[in-house]
């Protein structure tokens, strides 16, 4: 079983894992596309409405570039990284976890919540992050998922900032059909957390 590895800044190069599966830059499409699914979700036909300046607009979070890519990464020593071959992200996991947390947000609160193309229809706050980590753990066999949160007043001053982090375990052997249902159920437990978080944040 073969993958390639990143070893720090050293050029990729081909070494034997745990993993099941290889890695592949070829433009042959995989067998499994995942996303996000909300385990909150806002009710058809739930009407809101606030006074202006109440609203948060949910921001896409920034993200190292190892996880700006669709393919889902498995950290393999501190200094290694290999991805899971066969499978990939719908969309890149920075964007699906965006929709994920606004869905959650608005799902668990009275709040409305915009996606950054409204957010010039009210100046509310806006809640901004990065994506710190977003795959697969080897050594633990877990799906890890780390959220650096910051809200902003509508003048874009620093209300709270806050990480939050979730794992959830992989049951056997890490490779395409394995890794999707953990990383959503740690995704899911992240944006939960968030979401009551805001709930007492600079409001």
């Amino acid at each position: 079983m073969m993958f390639h590895r990143k070893l720090g800044l050293m050029p990729v190069a081909l070494g034997a894992s745990m993993l099941a599966g290889c890695v592949s830059f070829g433009g042959k499409p995989p067998e499994r596309l995942l996303s996000l699914n909300a385990a909150q979700k806002v009710a058809p036909g739930t009407l809101r409405s606030a006074s202006a300046g109440a609203s948060i607009t949910v921001a896409d979070p920034e993200a190292p570039k190892m996880l700006d890519t669709v393919r889902v990464p498995v950290i393999t020593s501190p200094t290694s990284v290999a991805y899971v071959t066969k499978v990939q992200w719908a969309d890149t996991p920075r964007h699906l976890f965006q929709k994920l947390l606004g869905e959650t947000i608005a799902a668990t609160s009275n709040r409305i919540v915009l996606d950054p193309g409204q957010y010039s229809a009210d100046a509310g706050q806006r809640l901004m992050g990065e994506l710190v980590d977003f795959g697969v753990d080897e050594a633990s066999n877990s799906a890890i998922v780390t959220y650096d949160a910051m809200l902003t007043g509508p003048g874009g001053t620093a209300i709270a900032k806050q990480r939050f982090t979730a794992s959830a375990p992989i049951g056997g052997k890490i490779d395409a059909s394995s890794v999707g249902a953990p990383l959503n159920a740690a995704a899911n437990k992240v944006a939960a957390d968030v979401a009551a978080w805001l709930a007492t944040s600079g409001r």
